[in-house]
């Protein structure tokens, strides 16, 4: 009998481009991706000192519309999206009745249409789009909202580092330099139309750039030419520990809330109406958590990687999520789950390793914070 064949990965319309660059590639959330060009340590320097670039293409995209769209996605996050603005942006979560998180996204609102219908686009993590398409499907009120999935008609790439917005500019019409944080604009990219957000995943400054996958090649190479680094997966994951940004699937999921994992800046309980999971947070909130997503500083060479086990006295209390060495930092770093008695700066634990205890001090995050 013949083993089956293994499901084709799904690629971007960046695939050849990169290929083509001597991209090593693996396999994530069901794409072919690259990751890495000529190494994780210069990508990573190469983000923090002049500016990389990223094919995040995999990601989901979703546009939606509707009357009183704002109100309907209000009972699916915590965060107050009443406030935003045209052209604002919330980093939120959904939520399941449990407060766990279902998937972080960004919500980025684009005012009203020519009949009255607010619009936005809402990014997505790649593994989760199909999870969270039918989420909304089901929450949402399909005869008042229209939900349109162009994940696969867009293309996307990241522009990160602190000469990002500088050599983005030589290609785009409009002036970014005024745009603040989680700001997004429908620009003039190469003589088209395209979208321009400054979000990211680094801890650096940059930009999110969505255009049609037509020009998507035409403006990878653009950018290669302006002198931006190719990036890879690899370096994605060192810059975005540094920052200590959590990674779903790892650092936060279904059975952790936005409170443990260190997320309370988005619960905007006082200023908002019921949402999803909304009691549980209360709860949380009044008599609080028992355990809490910290930082780990390593104080050897060792590197604590996901679900190693974190001791104290002996004992197993946490979980290790993610570790790396820090290009940057020059040590070890990690996060972990442990319980809030265990959690304040300066508490030294321990990270089994091999069967072997090695210490490990709380520290505050984020681990590095952009001068």
């Amino acid at each position: 009998m013949t083993a089956p064949n293994p499901p084709l990965l799904q690629r971007t319309p960046l695939f050849e481009q990169i290929q083509a660059q001597g991209a090593r590639m693996t396999e994530f959330a069901g794409w072919e991706m690259p990751v890495q060009f000529a190494g994780v340590l210069q990508e990573h320097q190469a983000v923090r000192q002049q500016a990389g670039m990223f094919d995040i293409s995999h990601m989901g995209k979703f546009h939606l519309r509707g009357g009183n769209l704002i109100g309907q996605l209000q009972g699916l996050v915590p965060s107050d999206l009443s406030r935003l603005l045209p052209g604002q942006a919330q980093y939120t979560v959904l939520l399941n009745p449990q407060a766990g998180i279902m998937d972080d996204l960004i919500v980025y609102y684009q005012g009203e249409n020519h009949l009255g219908e607010q619009q936005c686009l809402l990014i997505v993590n790649a593994a989760t789009t199909a999870k969270d398409h039918a989420w909304f499907m089901a929450h949402l009120d399909q005869s008042q909202v229209v939900l349109e999935d162009v994940s696969v008609h867009t293309a996307l790439i990241a522009v990160q580092g602190p000469q990002a917005t500088t050599l983005l500019q030589t290609l785009v019409k409009e002036d970014l330099t005024h745009l603040p944080a989680f700001a997004h604009v429908t620009g003039t990219i190469l003589g088209q139309r395209g979208f321009l957000a400054r979000t990211g995943y680094t801890g650096e400054d940059g930009f999110e750039v969505m255009v049609d996958p037509q020009i998507a090649a035409q403006l990878w190479q653009a950018l290669l030419a302006a002198g931006v680094t190719p990036c890879g997966l690899g370096a994605r994951d060192t810059l975005r520990l540094e920052a200590a940004m959590a990674l779903y699937g790892q650092d936060i999921n279904g059975t952790t809330t936005p409170l443990e994992a260190g997320l309370g800046w988005l619960v905007h309980l006082s200023t908002k109406g019921d949402f999803i999971g909304r009691s549980i947070l209360e709860q949380q909130k009044q008599g609080g958590v028992q355990r809490q997503l910290v930082g780990l500083q390593m104080q050897g060479r060792n590197i604590a990687r996901h679900d190693y086990p974190v001791l104290a006295a002996g004992t197993v209390v946490g979980t290790v999520t993610s570790g790396t060495l820090s290009p940057t930092l020059g040590y070890p770093i990690a996060l972990a789950y442990v319980p809030s008695t265990l959690a304040q700066p300066g508490r030294v634990l321990e990270i089994a390793i091999r069967g072997k205890p090695y210490p490990a001090t709380v520290v505050k995050r984020p681990f590095y914070r952009r001068p």
